[in-house]
């Protein structure tokens, strides 16, 4: 038996498996990383298909691994493909809920069970409900990372109850421009005033057999099977709702912003951690350098995350309005970012290109949290994804939302009503409303005070990763629970 072995018995064996998207596997990774710099063994589990984009996007070195950090891979049970691009995420889901990665995944534990150093316990995506059915046949402990706020988890938790209660499904598509969105849900703990639109979009349903609906229902319903949950955010941010789950679920542990406990493992220690890469797609780091030639608070980052897609023309309102406000912004733009069409700067035209010379940056992809903590970039003009929302107030930047689908409704409610950090931007997006909003965003009192309140958040969000603060300890209990 060799060194490694030995002192990988030592540890508490986790293995970590994220939903296959990039946000979701970024979340999982940097949680995987914070369990390892606590003492525990990790096996992280990726698709194939991702692992090959890690690998292409990062370089051989980003997943070599460090010791006690291990990549291994299962199928998804899609057809073989070599897109630099997004699965479709309806056909993922389809396979999460029809069980395709089950057996692979009941292979990979049998088969790391009758090693060394067999595992210990399960973190699982809270979207991978198969997971649980894994952990109680082998008697070992599941965790449900949640890679959403604690509002957006209850959102989809209330899916059922609004199926039940007949709020849903609508009887027809009216519903959906008649003012019934409008609809206030009662009764919703910690989410009083709540409206239909506010809910995750899934559930603006016409069938009660609607998968996507029926999916994240199935999901939420199925934490309860978890022995405990773990949510990416902060008790400050989210207080009252984390109370209500805490009431309602055994163990509930808030653990985020992620990248701030991260800042605190020692130095030794983080060196290796460094070399495991996040992004599916190659980080376009020259924008960096186009950045330093900003001033401060100069600049609109634009970024509508890894799965938003947008027709044409909503692209170009986005741009022209952006073109419009004068102010200098750094706009990341995906090449399968329109629908059914290659994406890239041309896709803009000459005219635009010509509008924004000199004031305008456009790249496929870029290091998100190091754009965010310029000390150029004044707005953030987002989808309203919780690893974007949660990064941005982490950096003290202010938010222009336009969210797409799923928890970004929901997220984008909290973020413009709650917290005060930005206004949304209209579904029709039109370029005379992206030009004013980025205005108030960037110059005016609104703005301003919106710049305050995130700056607030910040220091609520250092507070709760310092050394005594409550993710910080709510870290050091998960990994008590996991070593026990």
């Amino acid at each position: 038996m060799n060194s490694q072995n030995t002192a990988a018995e030592k540890q508490a064996h986790v293995v970590c498996i994220p939903a296959p998207t990039q946000s979701h596997i970024k979340a999982m990774l940097k949680m995987a990383k914070l369990l390892h710099s606590k003492g525990c063994f990790i096996t992280f589990v990726n698709t194939e298909f991702n692992h090959r984009r890690l690998v292409r996007s990062g370089g051989l070195g980003s997943l070599e691994g460090l010791p006690g950090f291990e990549f291994v891979t299962i199928p998804d049970g899609l057809p073989p493909s070599d897109a630099d691009a997004t699965q479709d995420v309806m056909a993922l889901s389809h396979g999460i809920i029809e069980n395709n990665m089950l057996p692979p995944f009941q292979t990979l534990l049998s088969k790391l069970n009758a090693g060394v150093h067999p595992a210990d316990s399960i973190l699982s995506d809270g979207f991978m409900p198969f997971t649980t059915d894994v952990a109680h046949s082998l008697g070992i402990p599941v965790v449900l990372l949640w890679t959403i706020p604690a509002c957006a988890f209850m959102g989809f938790y209330q899916f059922k109850n609004c199926l039940d209660r007949g709020l849903v499904p609508f009887k027809d598509e009216s519903y959906l421009t008649n003012g019934y969105l409008d609809t206030i849900v009662e009764g919703i703990p910690g989410m009083p005033d709540i409206r239909l639109r506010d809910l995750p979009s899934q559930i603006r349903i016409m069938d009660s057999n609607d998968f996507m609906f029926y999916f994240f229902m199935e999901c939420a319903q199925r934490a309860k099977n978890g022995t405990a949950l773990v949510f990416h955010t902060f008790d400050d941010l989210e207080q009252d709702l984390v109370n209500i789950l805490s009431s309602m679920f055994p163990k509930v542990y808030t653990i985020g912003p992620q990248q701030m406990l991260l800042n605190q493992i020692p130095l030794d220690q983080k060196e290796g951690l460094k070399s495991i890469g996040y992004n599916l797609w190659e980080e376009e780091k020259t924008c960096l350098q186009w950045l330093d030639s900003k001033e401060t608070d100069s600049v609109v980052y634009v970024n509508f995350g890894s799965i938003t897609v947008m027709y044409a023309e909503q692209l170009k309102e986005f741009g022209w309005g952006l073109a419009n406000s004068n102010f200098c912004f750094l706009w990341i733009i995906r090449p399968d970012l329109i629908v059914g069409e290659s994406t890239n700067s041309n896709t803009l035209g000459v005219e635009f290109m010509d509008a924004i010379k000199g004031r305008g940056f456009i790249a496929s992809w870029c290091p998100q949290e190091d754009v965010l903590n310029h000390a150029s970039v004044g707005g953030f003009l987002t989808h309203g994804g919780w690893n974007s929302i949660i990064e941005s107030l982490s950096a003290g930047v202010p938010m222009l939302c336009w969210p797409f689908f799923a928890d970004q409704t929901t997220n984008c409610k909290f973020l413009c009503d709650k917290w005060e950090c930005g206004p949304e931007i209209p579904n029709n997006v039109k370029r005379d409303d992206v030009e004013k909003l980025v205005r108030l965003l960037m110059e005016g009192v609104e703005g301003k005070k919106m710049r305050e309140k995130a700056m607030e958040w910040k220091n609520l969000a250092e507070k709760a990763c310092g050394p005594n603060g409550s993710s910080s300890q709510n870290l050091d209990k998960l990994v008590h629970l996991l070593k026990n």
